[in-house]
């Protein structure tokens, strides 16, 4: 079978399902990526870029949509190439972030399109107004209306659509409901597992001296992609002084760049970490805090199995495999009480809730965890069994692509 997937960061979503199709004999697998690096065993990959970036004086609303028209056009340019060297796959795979996959069909109108969708805007019940410092004016709602002619543009491209989460889904119109799938990436439980005895070497740099850390110790974590408030890091900083004081043997572990994934950058050209250290600089020890910037995914692993208390706080919005890998490690979770943790964390069970903007709730939970660890096994060990239960690899999502696929290629049957 020959496989193509789709996505401007590659692997992206994918690198499981890649790496297992690519794995298999008689399969052909090809990737369209912009980005340089990415590379998997058995999957070729191709590069394209967009001919030139979006017009500078196009109106707001038509921006993501302009850049998205670039992106599908450039495809559409890989895909005649591959097209014309002979290569007509018998499967499509693309993430409709970008507007790569609009076009696709026509080249291969034949071919079984899965799309992955993974957040529809909208004004009300998600980002957008949750935090009541930042509220939506009258411009959000034609705004996000027009943003999402790229995901109607996705949807009607594709003959199937998969969404992570269940409350993903539920973003979605309900008439479009009928042709997703809820299947989420998977979470390797037979790599990310809990380790008692791992141990995390922290190098010297600039003024701060080495760290030799191990499970057991009082160490907090957090991670996200980027430091910013879309993934509670305001919250987060604000709740270290609370923390430090009655915990002052705890070491803080802050894993993160200084850019934005979601959201604006603050005014004046400076980050949320700067301004978050601005505003706490007299409350914080800094000596117990490490800002790791992004960090290798073995680095990351022993980061989690280390951890005494893992915090994670998000946005309505697009949950993280972090959490996830996080409670596959065995973390104890201090999760946001935000509908797309709740979909996986139930308060007392198999992590704790606090709320996103209660800098004090989210200290009490982690001063709670750094002074009885004993008293949160049970939870830790259900927080790594709802990841074997629902996000498991090999046993759930793995099987549960495969089926997507093989109802795909039954929706398009190949022309004899």
């Amino acid at each position: 079978m020959n496989i193509l997937f789709v996505h401007q960061n590659f692997p992206g979503q994918y690198p499981h399902l890649a790496r297992h199709l690519a794995a298999q004999p008689g399969n052909r697998v090809v990737a369209l990526s912009q980005r340089p690096d990415g590379d998997l065993p058995g999957v070729r990959i191709l590069r394209y870029r967009p001919k030139r970036d979006a017009t500078p004086r196009i109106h707001h609303y038509l921006r993501a949509l302009e850049t998205g028209v670039l992106n599908a056009q450039a495809v559409v340019r890989a895909a005649l190439a591959l097209k014309k060297s002979g290569f007509i796959p018998d499967l499509m795979l693309g993430h409709n972030g970008w507007g790569e996959i609009w076009y696709l069909k026509e080249v291969f109108p034949q071919t079984p399109l899965i799309g992955y969708f993974e957040f529809f805007y909208r004004l009300h019940g998600a980002d957008v107004g949750f935090d009541p410092a930042q509220p939506p004016n009258f411009d959000a709602g034609p705004r996000l209306s027009t943003r999402n002619l790229g995901n109607l543009l996705g949807l009607e491209a594709c003959d199937l659509g998969q969404c992570p989460t269940k409350w993903q889904y539920s973003r979605y119109p309900e008439r479009y409901r009928p042709m997703l799938r809820i299947v989420h990436d998977g979470i390797d439980t037979d790599r990310v597992r809990p380790d008692p005895a791992a141990t995390l070497a922290i190098p010297a740099s600039g003024n701060e001296a080495p760290l030799e850390l191990a499970a057991g110790d009082e160490i907090v974590t957090y991670v996200a992609r980027n430091l910013e408030p879309y993934r509670g890091f305001p919250s987060f900083m604000r709740s270290l002084p609370a923390i430090q004081k009655a915990r002052p043997r705890a070491r803080i572990l802050i894993v993160g760049g200084d850019e934005t994934s979601y959201g604006a950058m603050p005014r004046e050209g400076r980050t949320y970490r700067q301004l978050l250290l601005d505003e706490l600089c007299d409350a914080l020890d800094l000596s117990c805090v490490r800002f790791l910037g992004k960090v290798p995914y073995s680095v990351f692993l022993k980061l989690l199995q280390v951890s005494a208390a893992h915090v994670y706080l998000t946005y309505p919005f697009v949950l993280s495999w972090s959490m996830l890998e996080a409670m596959a490690a065995g973390c104890l979770v201090v999760g946001s009480r935000t509908p797309p943790v709740e979909e996986v964390i139930r308060d007392g069970e198999n992590g704790l809730l606090a709320d996103f903007f209660s800098p004090e709730e989210i200290a009490e939970k982690v001063i709670a965890a750094l002074a009885a660890p004993g008293d949160f096994a049970a939870l830790r060990q259900n927080a790594r069994q709802s990841v074997i239960e629902a996000y498991d690899l090999q046993r759930i999502c793995l099987p549960g692509q495969r089926r997507l696929i093989e109802e795909a290629r039954a929706l398009c049957p190949t022309p004899d």
